[in-house]
């Protein structure tokens, strides 16, 4: 069994971490974080740099990547900023499902929008009656001539307000039949008629922003119905394994910059004479912390390299979604402990990890319907 990343894994990961390292300092990330700021130059980095492109097929104007590949890209940006990251890792979940989904024609005209950065895909799915029900959505669609008329409210939307966002949103077109007949998967932008945006006061991800969606009278053209009128089920499920997969890498390189920053601070903060790290009580919590870590990684990685071989992965990458984003809070809360004051401190990066881990058993899944859904692959399916 071969642990080992290729010689091209190592190079990207290697190319990332000195692209962060020169469009997104720390003192640069803190102030976005203060300001509430998305930093489009870092975005238009990662266009330049091919990391839009990396996931999807040559033939569709990408570089060929798989699964692996982007988790690590997604685990390298993270390690900086779980919540830029959501930008990048968002957008590639929802032009997967396009790349899946989609005509021929919706693939030319929409993924060379997103690798040359003219556009950003952002996920509509919650509503205030619908997060882990998505049966439960309200929003609808009704047909008019060669357009859609919308008509609804999103919740929780992450960056939606975000410059040229385009929201891929679930929706009703049908009522009477059972949701995963009626539900259907359409591209609104967030500056079209009768699109309102409000940005959510929120603990962590003040950079991509969240943001509530009221959707009134929205006209959307018919021809940006990926796969199909009632096919959103169906868009939705495809996904939601990939983004989870992805989801599980981010946390892995959040959880690894908290354990860097304690490990660094327990070694240069000296009490009673001698740095802290020395002191039993702090050294096994880090050790614990690295144990930890490293077991998130092998489920990471392992889930990862599995849906690369195209294989059915949705154990594993449920499995690693949820152990891996409680372990990113419990060491983030962690890391706040060992680095005291300063771990609450806007002047240190703790405080921001600690933050950002928060949403990290809600969002794309809450560790509930995680364990619904390993409880039921294991054969005990609730009523």
């Amino acid at each position: 069994m071969n642990f080992d990343f290729t010689e091209e894994q190592e190079m990207l990961r290697e190319s990332v971490i000195k692209l962060m390292a020169r469009h997104a300092p720390p003192e640069s990330v803190r102030k976005w974080d203060r300001d509430r700021a998305f930093p489009e130059d870092l975005y238009q980095a990662w266009v330049e740099a091919g990391l839009l492109r990396l996931p999807f097929p040559v033939e569709v104007g990408g570089l060929g990547g798989d699964a692996l590949d982007l988790a690590l890209v997604v685990y390298e940006l993270s390690r900086v900023s779980a919540d830029l990251c959501m930008a990048y890792s968002g957008g590639v979940f929802c032009a997967l499902n396009i790349l899946r989904k989609g005509t021929p024609e919706q693939k030319a005209y929409w993924l060379p929008r997103l690798f040359d950065g003219r556009i950003k895909f952002v996920i509509g799915i919650s509503e205030p009656d619908a997060g882990s029900d998505v049966g439960n959505i309200h929003t609808t669609a009704v047909r008019d001539g060669d357009h859609y008329i919308v008509n609804g409210q999103k919740l929780w939307t992450t960056a939606a307000g975000l410059k040229n966002a385009v929201i891929c949103a679930y929706v009703k077109t049908d009522k009477a039949v059972h949701y995963r007949k009626g539900l259907t998967h359409i591209l609104i932008d967030n500056d079209a008629p009768g699109v309102e945006l409000r940005k959510l006061g929120m603990l962590g991800r003040r950079c991509v922003g969240t943001y509530e969606v009221f959707l009134r009278d929205t006209p959307v053209a018919a021809d940006r119905v990926i796969g199909g009128e009632g096919a959103g089920w169906d868009c939705l499920m495809g996904g939601l394994q990939f983004e989870r997969a992805v989801s599980a890498a981010g946390n892995c390189g959040g959880a690894q910059a908290v354990l860097d920053l304690a490990v660094k601070y327990a070694g240069e903060r000296v009490q009673f004479g001698q740095p802290i790290g020395s002191f039993q009580a702090i050294g096994h919590m880090l050790a614990d912390m690295q144990s930890e870590l490293e077991a998130g990684k092998m489920l990471t990685w392992r889930a990862a390299w599995l849906a690369a071989q195209k294989r059915d992965t949705l154990r594993e990458i449920t499995q690693a979604k949820l152990y891996t984003s409680e372990m990113y809070a419990k060491l983030a809360n962690m890391g706040v402990q060992i680095m005291g004051g300063y771990g609450l401190n806007e002047e240190f990066d703790m405080q921001r990890y600690f933050r950002d881990s928060r949403s990290a058993t809600i969002a794309a899944g809450t560790s509930q319907a995680q364990r619904n859904l390993l409880a039921n692959l294991m054969g005990l399916k609730s009523r």
